[in-house]
């Protein structure tokens, strides 16, 4: 019986069914299409690479994150998803070592006296109680692997929602980061649009006053109100953009958008940050996504050898042992000993093709995990390609939105100068002024765009620029609700304890 026990552990400890895994090759580009414009050698080395968002300098940006990361419920819920991973990793390493349990049963029962015996029960039965209180002992030997296999699609299940939680991380930054810079692009443009109001009302003045001195037209003094109203429009429109974004950052950070407001900045809008891109394989360890992909995989690899081992005989050590009487007073007594113990041996012969059309299964699904492996670093790449694209584009547009702009002003003072002296209509003036109006909100829209574009960047690469640095659990404010909370989080014998604490 030893010998047969070693043999099966020795078997146990080198056979294991199933592929090992490894990861797929992928064909990557040696750089990037805009690589050379925008390669650094390191950005402001002094901030946390982990905190990429302080590149921009803003403390009102830094605190919206702060509160983020310690309030918003998709992160919230996401960090909930890697705590089942790693407990669902635990509940497959246990499956390694023996189980036992208590199973104490009272009854009262009633014997048979026709029940099959070695002899002859002449009509003899028991009634009255039974007093049982076994040990029931299982240790399934892992012939084949297929324990380490699960073991291993867990912990690959477990790195994927760490990637997991981390891309929610870095979406839930971005979106703060991107809302942000579309506020303080709409408050340039809210500043410049009631400018506007305030020089269109200063024109209607002086269209009436002329009207009314006899030197000007009603049709003058018209068209200045419609330039006026349409202002006065435009502000609300632009204020309800905002509103909405503020409510949009309201829910990223966990606060009812009742009870937040942001004020207004127009001043401050940071110039866009010089961002190392590096080379194109960074990005297979550097996004969140791509590594929780590239996990998924493995865990669906892990896969087909669990699903492998059921082809073959499964070996269980069963015990079964404690004290079994029909009396209490003699029921813990050497005479009252029972138990058995023994391998338990089962050996699959038919199961309608359920077993193979389960390896079958296993093998599709691995096979669309590498789908979606791939897919993810491609579209990882054409995120890249589409920021920088972006970032190249919107500082060459506005470079010559720039020049749009000094020239709308210098027109637009040339026919109010023009106008007063009657040398031109007043339409002259409406033209230059919507014109100067329009390329101003042009110039204050392209510099939030190019802000957003290079969050859009920063996400792309993976947020941050250190790889050196672990993956940690973002510390979120617990909610007091959660069953997973510190304060829930006393054993038994605390809480028994407090039950019969003196008020």
């Amino acid at each position: 019986m030893r010998i047969l026990i070693s043999l099966l552990l020795a078997t146990s400890a080198i056979a294991q069914v199933g592929p090992d895994y490894e990861r797929p090759e992928t064909v990557t580009p040696p750089n990037y299409k805009s690589a050379i414009r925008w390669r650094e050698t390191r950005p402001l080395d002094s901030l946390p690479k982990g905190d990429w968002w302080r590149v921009f300098g803003d403390a009102k940006l830094n605190v919206l994150m702060e509160r983020a990361t310690a309030h918003n419920q998709t992160l919230k819920a996401a960090v909930a998803r890697f705590d089942q991973a790693r407990a669902g990793t635990g509940i497959a390493r246990a499956a390694f070592f023996p189980s036992a349990d208590i199973n104490a049963v009272i009854t009262t029962q009633r014997t048979s006296p026709n029940m099959p015996s070695a002899f002859p029960l002449g009509g003899l039965h028991y009634v009255g109680p039974s007093y049982n209180v076994p040990i029931d002992f299982t240790w399934e030997l892992d012939l084949w692997g297929k324990i380490r296999r699960q073991v291993e699609s867990a912990r690959a299940d477990a790195s994927a929602a760490a990637s997991l939680m981390q891309n929610v991380l870095l979406g839930m930054h971005a979106d703060v980061a991107t809302n942000y810079f579309r506020i303080r692009a709409l408050d340039g443009e809210l500043q410049t649009v009631r400018a506007a109001v305030g020089w269109r009302k200063q024109a209607l003045d002086i269209a009436r006053a002329r009207v009314k001195a006899g030197a000007g037209s009603e049709l003058e003094q018209a068209q200045a109100e419609t330039e006026v109203a349409t202002a006065e429009a435009e502000v609300s429109a632009l204020q309800n953009q905002r509103d909405q974004l503020e409510n949009g950052i309201a829910l990223l950070t966990g606060t009812n958008p009742s009870a937040f407001r942001l004020g207004g900045n127009a001043s401050f809008l940071p110039t866009p940050p010089g961002i190392p891109v590096g080379v194109p394989t960074d990005l297979l360890e550097r996004r969140p996504d791509v590594a929780a992909a590239e996990r998924a995989l493995a865990s669906a690899t892990a896969q087909i050898g669990v699903v492998k081992g059921n082809f073959f005989p499964s070996i269980k050590l069963i015990g079964h042992g404690g004290y079994l009487s029909g009396d209490s007073a003699n029921l813990f007594e050497v005479s009252s000993l029972n138990w058995n113990v023994g391998p338990s041996i089962s050996v699959p012969l038919m199961a309608g093709g359920k077993t193979r059309a389960a390896s079958e299964r296993s093998r599709a699904a691995h096979d669309e995990a590498l789908a979606n492996y791939r897919q993810a670093v491609l579209v990882s790449f054409s995120d890249v390609e589409n920021a920088l694209a972006a970032l190249r584009n919107l500082s060459t547009q506005a470079e010559a939105q720039h020049r749009a702009r000094d020239s709308a002003q210098k027109a637009a003072e040339i026919a109010h100068a023009r106008y007063e002296a009657g040398t031109s209509p007043y339409l002259d003036v409406i033209e230059a002024n919507r014109s100067l109006l329009a390329t101003q909100r042009a110039c204050a829209t392209l510099a939030g765009q190019r802000l957003i574009a290079s969050v859009s960047l920063i996400k792309a690469l993976g947020g941050g620029w250190d790889q050196s640095l672990p993956v940690t659990v973002p510390v979120a404010t617990a909610d007091p609700a959660a069953r997973g909370s510190t304060a829930e989080k006393k054993g038994f014998f605390t809480k028994v304890k407090g039950w019969f604490k003196k008020d």
